[in-house]
């Protein structure tokens, strides 16, 4: 048996960072990834949002590539986000990508509280120099990051 820990922060977006996700029902959309995520093995340890961009800390089961969870994330949360239109009337899909950021087993209450305290945090920095940040934390050029563009 193969034993692997991997804290994945991933971020993404919706299309052309539109603030179309309603604060009023962010906790049904956020109940709905958690079961995504149940199905699929992961752990979610905290996801939050902004009205323009997710966070999730996460363990993803090491029989589902990254990418695909990412995939399986954005497709399914986007169809039932559809199915209530009602409740995010001006949601138009997802933005390109994700970013994805690996921590420590020590790291992980700090990656937990930040995202925890994002919409305080996003009180002084927006989300495009919050991920910027992340890149250059990761010795990543945001300037030859195409995250942001669509």
């Amino acid at each position: 048996m193969s034993h692997i820990s991997l804290t994945y922060h991933i971020i993404w977006r919706t299309k052309r960072s539109e603030p179309t996700i309603n604060e009023e029902h962010e906790r049904e959309l956020y109940a709905y990834i958690f079961g995504i995520c149940k199905e699929k093995k992961c752990h979610l340890y905290r996801i939050n949002s902004m009205p323009d961009h997710f966070h999730m800390c996460i363990e993803v089961h090491p029989t589902l590539s990254l990418s695909d969870f990412m995939q399986i994330i954005k497709q399914e949360s986007s169809q039932w986000i559809k199915e209530h239109k009602d409740w995010y009337p001006q949601f138009d899909g997802w933005g390109n990508g994700y970013g994805a950021f690996t921590y420590s087993t020590k790291e992980r209450p700090n990656i937990i509280d930040y995202i925890i305290n994002q919409k305080v945090h996003h009180h002084r920095t927006s989300f495009r120099e919050e991920y910027e940040d992340l890149l250059r934390e990761f010795g990543l050029d945001p300037e030859k990051d195409l995250f942001l563009k669509d």
